[in-house]
């Protein structure tokens, strides 16, 4: 077995998203530099990224009741949800620049308009949302969200869900018709065409083995080619671990102080996947509810319409489970293999903490068919078992670490790990992931390239030209952003006829 040494300026492992919007970043910001990526599997985007392996809501806060707490006074507060809000028009502008400057092409090939709506039953929970609609139609952002509590509205709105339904509970929702559907498989892809577009080598069926100091500073990278059995040795200044649920093991590799006293909780997913035409045709919004009660956040019940290949699909979950492995292609020594020394006493606290989620996640697991269509029907009540069928969801990996609120505390969101010297970042956790990609790979950029930063500045003004800006706080530019967004990637009304 043969090793080959070579020196590269920037190495992205995993060909997700997370990879292609930070490689497109640089390649705007650093033409020069020459970027390497490492991809186990055969293709790009086959994991979390995969249309089939999320959920492609565009999250924007705009349906996700998750992002919107109810405080003790009763009040509700939507600062998640502005904030989430605000990351998603970033990608917005991004996307609109690469298809302006023509990197990439046809946006309708990875995002639709489709209305958003959160649905709620319950007086309860109809005070609720009725709230937090009237607290998010002060904020710009929220603009155009519809609320209503009569059936008959909602009959109009969603006559799938309303067909059938036989209690008299009071129920509510809300609509915001410049939702959109995002296929991140796609997206991931086209990025990645344009990178190779512009040199840059996309290594595929190459696994990395370790990642390692050099005493230059630099970073040693062993890889393995999967193809010939070869081992690789690459060495870089900056190293960015983008692999999803793959990313806690190769971090742990890289023995920086950040990588200690973190751990992983991994929760797969099932979606029922409508395979009747008609009764997908009666339907289209993506629709949230509320989690039940002892529920994780990334199991809030939904309705989705998808476009998936240029076809419409309706998809309801998640169904969540538990798996030891950290991503679907894993390996189910993956959870015992992350326990450190440096991180025992973190897992251990949090499997104290989290009885009740694991209790959930096992009670899941079990579900007959039968107990996931009365989940069904609590959505759609005349559903029947033979127009649906069970596809396997892509894994998520939630953090564990040690915070303000205790040892072993889970996280569910998206967080940035660095070296204090900026040579390695890490992309951990999991919603709302692809939808905040450019502001999370913004993050990287910042905290990675302060040196650069300045110089940086213009270029990405003129991608991003909300960047260092809260639109939540200038409606005009929120505005005038909002409606050239819409224009250049095909989201407005008149797209919408000549569909």
């Amino acid at each position: 077995m043969s090793s080959i040494q070579k020196k590269t300026d920037v190495i992205l492992i995993g060909a997700g998203v997370m990879s292609a919007t930070l490689g497109s970043l640089l390649k705007e910001l650093a033409p020069e530099w020459e970027i390497k990526v490492f991809e186990k599997l055969a293709n790009a985007g086959e994991e979390s990224s995969n249309e089939w392996n999320n959920a492609g809501t565009g999250h924007a806060a705009l349906c996700e009741l998750n992002y919107t707490s109810e405080k003790p006074d009763g009040s509700i507060d939507i600062s998640k949800a502005v904030n989430v809000n605000e990351q998603f028009q970033l990608s917005r502008q991004f996307w609109s620049f690469l298809v302006t400057s023509n990197l990439i092409r046809n946006p309708q090939d990875f995002i639709r308009p489709i209305p958003h709506m959160s649905l709620v039953i319950g007086e309860k929970d109809v005070s609720f949302l009725k709230k937090r609609f009237k607290a998010l139609s002060k904020v710009p952002l929220f603009q155009g969200m519809e609320f209503s509590d009569d059936p008959e509205k909602l009959k109009e709105w969603i006559p799938l869900i309303m067909e059938g339904r036989t209690s008299n509970e009071p129920m509510a929702a809300t609509k915001v018709d410049s939702g959109t559907d995002v296929n991140f498989g796609a997206l991931t892809r086209m990025l990645f065409e344009h990178l190779q577009s512009k040199d840059v080598e996309i290594k595929y069926k190459h696994n990395i083995k370790n990642i390692k100091r050099t005493s230059d500073g630099s970073w040693e990278v062993k890889v393995h080619n999967l193809e010939n059995g070869k081992i690789e040795y690459h060495t870089t200044k900056f190293v960015f671990i983008g692999g999803g649920g793959g990313s806690l093991p190769l971090l742990q590799k890289t023995g920086i102080p950040e990588s200690k006293h973190i751990g992983g909780f991994p929760v797969s997913g099932l979606f029922m996947v409508c395979n009747n035409p008609k009764v997908v045709t009666q339907h289209h919004a993506k629709v949230y509810g509320k989690a039940k009660l002892g529920a994780p956040p990334m199991s809030v019940p939904h309705l989705d319409t998808r476009y998936i290949g240029n076809e419409k699909a309706l998809l309801f979950g998640p169904f969540a489970g538990f798996s030891p492995k950290f991503l679907k292609t894993g390996s189910n020594f993956d959870l015992i293999c992350s326990v450190k020394p440096n991180n025992l006493l973190t897992m251990l606290a949090a499997g104290a903490k989290e009885m009740a989620l694991t209790k959930y996640l096992i009670q899941q697991v079990m579900l007959s068919n039968e107990k996931r269509l009365e989940e069904l029907r609590e959505f759609i009540p005349n559903a029947q078992i033979e127009d649906w069928e069970i596809v396997v969801a892509g894994q998520r990996v939630q953090v564990i670490k040690d915070t303000e609120a205790g040892k072993g505390t889970l996280q569910f969101g998206t967080e940035v790990v660095s070296a204090a010297d900026g040579s390695v970042a890490a992309l951990l956790g999991a919603s709302p992931g692809a939808s905040t990609a450019v502001n999370v790979m913004l993050e990287v950029l910042e905290r990675c390239f302060p040196q650069h930063m300045k110089d940086w500045e213009p270029k990405i003004k003129e991608m991003i030209p909300s960047y260092g800006v809260a639109l939540s706080e200038n409606p005009e530019l929120f505005q005038e952003i909002h409606a050239s967004t819409t224009q250049t990637l095909g989201l407005g009304e008149k797209e919408l006829l000549h569909r």
